[in-house]
């Protein structure tokens, strides 16, 4: 009989990468591991939350406006994620910068659009875009209390192509990380299809 692996999914937007992993990954077996996704948002407004509920899954909401700060938002998404006790924790367009509260007590990875260490922050496809190189990408770095630090453990280049605009590199970026975050997921928690 599988084991049931859980991957917690944070996210504060419309939720591409959670419906991606999803699809890729929620209710499926792999060898003797049957994959369960908790997605759980900062904004009780992300249009990710529907796009869960439209594939029969529940997001938890942990509201960081209810919060005095950082720390306080921190100390509670760690409450949640240790009632779900998952396997992995992926931040997949988390827009919230995490405290030692929260990296000294969970171990995850996130999805950025950049070649990191270069352009970290919320700007990084515009700021990679408008750099003048001929290649964006993504990466997939460990958690930690740095902005977009923390050890990379994979990263895909993306040609930024003379007749590219801004919101098609964008798209690119985009389609990048919908190939990379799932193979990265599936290398850590050791799924064999």
């Amino acid at each position: 009989m599988a084991r049931t692996v859980t991957v917690a999914v944070l996210f504060s937007g419309r939720g591409s990468n959670l419906e991606n992993l999803i699809k890729r990954f929620h209710g499926k077996e792999f060898g003797d591991k049957r994959v369960a996704i908790a997605p759980i948002s900062n904004r009780p407004d992300a249009p990710g939350i529907e796009l869960a509920k439209a594939h029969g899954i529940e997001a938890a909401v942990v509201d960081h406006k209810r919060f005095p700060n950082r720390e306080s938002f921190d100390e509670a998404l760690v409450s949640k994620l240790e009632e779900i006790s998952p396997e992995l924790v992926v931040m997949a367009g988390f827009m919230r910068i995490v405290t030692d509260t929260f990296t000294s007590r969970i171990d995850a990875i996130n999805l950025h659009p950049s070649l990191l260490p270069l352009f970290k922050g919320a700007n990084a496809i515009e700021e990679s875009f408008k750099s003048g190189m001929k290649v964006g990408g993504v990466t997939v770095h460990r958690v930690d209390s740095t902005l977009d630090g923390g050890e990379i453990l994979d990263q895909r280049c993306v040609r930024i192509e003379e007749d590219d605009t801004l919101e098609s590199f964008r798209e690119k970026i985009h389609k990048t990380e919908h190939e990379l975050l799932p193979d990265v997921v599936a290398k850590l928690l050791r799924l064999s299809e």
